[in-house]
Formats: C-alpha cells, sequence, structure tokens
C-alpha cells in the first residue's frame, strides 16, 4: 500500500512540473496579447522559449522568456512602414472596390516581408538544430503566419494557436467549423448576425474575394512548406494539425457563431492590466 502510496505521489507530481514551450509569434499588436500569456506561463514555472527575426517592432527580451534571434534581410523602419499603412488601410473608409484594391497591395507586401522572415527562420542550421535538441512539449504560435505550424511539423510537437481572427476564415475552414455567410458576417460589411435577405445577398458577394487574398498570401507558404518538410502539403492541412485554438474574442463584443470543441474562448486576456473606468 505504501508503494503504490509513493508511485501515485511521484506521478503527480511529474504531471505538476514546468513543461517547455517553444513560441513563434507574430510581430505588432498580436505579439502584446501573447507577451501577458508568456508571463503568466513562466510566472507558473514553465520554461518559455521565443524565437523572433533580429528585426521587430514590438518583440523584445524579458527576463520571462528565453530569447533566441535570427537574421532577416529588411530593416526597422521597412518593418515599421509596412505594418503602419496596412492597420491604416484597414480601417479606412471608402468604396469598397478601392478597400480591397489597396489591402490587396499591403498584404502583398507584408506577405513577401513575412515570408522572406520565415524562410530565414527555417533554413538557420544552427538555431533549428538547438530546437530539435532541447525536445520541447508543444508550440504556441500566431497561424495568421503559418511559420510556427511548418515548425512544430518538423519537430513532431502539438501546437496552440493564439489569435483573434484569419484572412478568408480559415480557421473555420481548418477545423471544419461551419461558418454560412448567410448568418456569420464577412470583413467590411459591417453587418450583424441578423441579416435580411439583401444583406445576406451582400454578405455572399463580399465573401468571394477572401479566396483570391488568400490563395495568393498562404501559397507561397505552402511551397515553402512542401521544400522544407519534403513531403507534398497544403496550408489547410498545416492548420488543421493544430490541438487547441485559443480565440481572443467572446460573444460580448462578438456575435454568436458556430464553434468546434477545440475553440476555446480567452477574450480580454490582452486587458489584464487595464483599469477600465466607471
Amino acid at each position: 500500500r505504501v508503494s503504490a502510496m509513493l508511485v501515485l505521489l511521484l506521478f503527480m507530481l511529474s504531471l505538476a512540473a514546468g513543461g517547455k514551450l517553444l513560441v513563434v509569434p507574430v510581430d505588432g499588436s498580436r505579439w502584446l496579447s501573447m507577451r501577458e500569456v508568456l508571463d503568466r506561463l513562466s510566472q507558473k514555472g514553465h520554461e518559455v522559449v521565443v524565437v523572433a527575426p533580429e528585426v521587430s517592432i514590438q518583440i523584445k527580451p524579458s527576463k520571462n522568456f528565453i530569447m533566441k534571434m535570427y537574421p532577416i534581410p529588411y530593416t526597422k523602419e521597412e518593418v515599421h512602414g509596412s505594418i503602419h499603412s496596412f492597420s491604416q488601410d484597414v480601417f479606412e473608409k471608402g468604396p469598397f472596390l478601392e478597400r480591397f484594391l489597396k489591402l490587396y497591395q499591403r498584404l502583398k507586401s507584408i506577405s513577401a516581408n513575412a515570408l522572406s522572415s520565415c524562410t530565414h527562420l527555417l533554413y538557420n542550421k544552427e538555431l533549428v538544430r538547438y530546437l530539435e535538441e532541447n525536445k520541447f512539449d508543444a508550440l504556441f504560435t500566431d497561424p495568421v503566419m503559418p511559420c510556427g505550424q511548418i515548425l512544430a511539423e518538423h519537430l513532431s510537437v502539438p501546437t496552440v494557436f493564439f489569435l483573434h481572427a484569419m484572412p478568408c476564415g480559415l480557421e473555420y475552414e481548418a477545423t471544419q467549423c461551419s461558418s454560412p455567410p448567410s448568418y456569420v458576417p464577412r470583413l467590411f460589411t459591417g453587418h450583424t448576425d441578423r441579416m435580411n435577405f439583401l444583406q445576406r445577398m451582400k454578405n455572399l458577394i463580399f465573401d468571394i474575394p477572401n479566396y483570391f487574398l488568400c490563395d495568393f498570401a498562404y501559397q507561397p507558404y505552402a511551397k515553402l512548406a512542401s521544400e522544407f518538410l519534403k513531403r507534398d502539403v497544403t496550408v489547410l492541412d498545416l492548420f488543421r494539425q493544430a490541438s487547441i485554438w485559443l480565440m481572443r474574442f467572446d460573444f460580448v463584443l462578438d456575435y454568436p457563431r458556430p464553434l468546434m470543441p477545440n475553440m476555446i474562448f480567452v477574450g480580454g486576456v490582452n486587458c489584464a492590466h487595464k483599469k477600465l473606468p466607471e
């Protein structure tokens, strides 16, 4: 009986031990939300390793995690200008076609920079060897850029996605989650989940350009992943491998929508240290 109790105690201690987490973040506001989570994980005893490019806007070293950096062929001014211009275009008002063309050009520039950064990460032999030798328990990443998931496939570790939304609703397609245009509003429409017939038709029409945007933005990653992993893969193949999708929204500020069991709400995590007025 005493031996059985000791075995059970040792088993429980092993479960309570901190794990090793590899983090592949996306720069900008997405990183600011992710950093809050990493700080708490570090405080709970988990070892956190963040892999980031040497040139970034918001990603900085911290006492709460280990930073591993790799070189990229872009200056800080180029990266900052690209992100700032994209942010302005997203919230700019005007005709749909004009906004769509502007967004297309900005995505083209950002995608080229991100793809180059991802390529420099994956083919940095010294850094990848370090990651292989450290035997991480999981990889934590924002899937808006699938570089983290390509690395997770190479390292054969489970992935936790941390996001608010993805272009073209890829999170719903990858998880086989229902997202009908007659019910779920599309980007730029300004609709709610309660639409009349004409609004539903407009919602359906606005959904069509998304397929062109996503094919343009993500197809290069499929080619990069196939070359690096040495097997044919698509971007949806990569996204389908995610274990958990942590969604930074809730139904207080967002409209209700269908969800899958591995899609979990963590809305408000980026407001952890903000005091709201009475």
